[in-house]
């Protein structure tokens, strides 16, 4: 259910909650959508030399598996970049996902491929989640990695990692996790703690909601 925290939004005919927790839930049919998971990127960034923080994978799991209780979700769609690398097909984020995954045996797992899945390969199969290729034709969208307008089709994206300016100026601004409309196309934030963000250029008519954590609200 929403805390309250949530907003909700009208996209292409269709009734959507976007979350602070860096996701959407569409309620008709109880699936909650998630983008740029990148499992597995700090473990790939270690194999190269590179100290990065620990725990981003418990992390996620533990904010997906909290969302999926609050919205008794039945299924989560992945739309695209569920593995970062092949490197992380041999790191400690795919058994932790297989726990993860055995403890919630009834819900179903689907993959849109994105441009790192078609690298790094599908989900292995004790993951138990079927994989379909864009665009994936669901209810009233088009779900997609790639952020790419469709004649007559709203659609729901990632890949882009989006986030907004807000605050002041100069060091006093921030840039936080954005979902960002532009004509039928809605961009979710990235769902993995270690993936970063990149502020958007806005356009007029553009609709830009940003999440602290906390609380979504929309962007003048």
């Amino acid at each position: 259910m929403s805390t309250g925290a949530d907003h909700a939004l009208r996209w292409g005919g269709g009734q959507l909650w976007l979350c602070p927790e860096r996701a959407a839930f569409w309620p008709d049919e109880r699936v909650l959508l998630v983008a740029d998971f990148h499992l597995g990127k700090a473990h790939s960034f270690r194999r190269l030399g590179v100290p990065v923080p620990g725990g981003t994978t418990e992390a996620n799991l533990a904010r997906l598996g909290a969302l999926v209780d609050r919205w008794q979700a039945s299924e989560v769609v992945f739309l695209g970049d569920f593995l970062h690398s092949t490197q992380a097909r041999g790191g400690p984020g795919v058994p932790a996902f297989a726990a993860w995954r055995e403890a919630r045996p009834t819900l179903r797992l689907t993959l849109v491929r994105g441009n790192h899945d078609q690298r790094a390969g599908d989900p292995p199969p004790e993951l138990g989640i079927g994989v379909v290729d864009e665009p994936h034709a669901r209810g009233p969208w088009a779900l997609c990695h790639h952020p790419q307008p469709r004649p007559g089709q709203a659609v729901l994206a990632g890949h882009l990692h989006p986030g907004a300016l807000v605050g002041g100026t100069g060091f006093d601004r921030l840039c936080l996790p954005a979902f960002h409309g532009r004509g039928e196309v809605l961009v979710l934030p990235a769902f993995g703690e270690f993936t970063g963000t990149k502020a958007v250029v806005r356009e007029p008519g553009d609709q830009c909601f940003v999440t602290d954590g906390v609380q979504v609200f929309r962007v003048p």
